[in-house]
């Protein structure tokens, strides 16, 4: 689902700031959908909405690397 103030204040806003210090990876994490049954258009945009809200929280695709779990298929292996 979509993030919230919770998710922000824990874990968004330290990680646009590490993003300035570090070279940080970050995932958004999709294949623990597929252990029960998904509406795939569902899921992909839902994966959509996590990568936009995350690049309008301050991620910066300059600074760190931002990446679905899905798309890496070394993950499924």
């Amino acid at each position: 689902g979509s993030f919230h103030l919770g998710n922000y204040l824990g874990a968004v806003r330290q990680w646009v700031a590490l993003q300035e210090s570090h070279d940080a990876f970050y995932m958004v994490v999709d294949l623990h959908a597929i252990t029960v049954p998904q509406d795939p258009a569902e899921l992909r945009a839902n994966t959509r909405l996590a990568v936009a809200q995350l690049l309008a929280a301050g991620l910066d695709p300059e600074r760190c690397t931002l990446f679905v779990q899905s798309h890496v298929p070394e993950h499924a292996q």
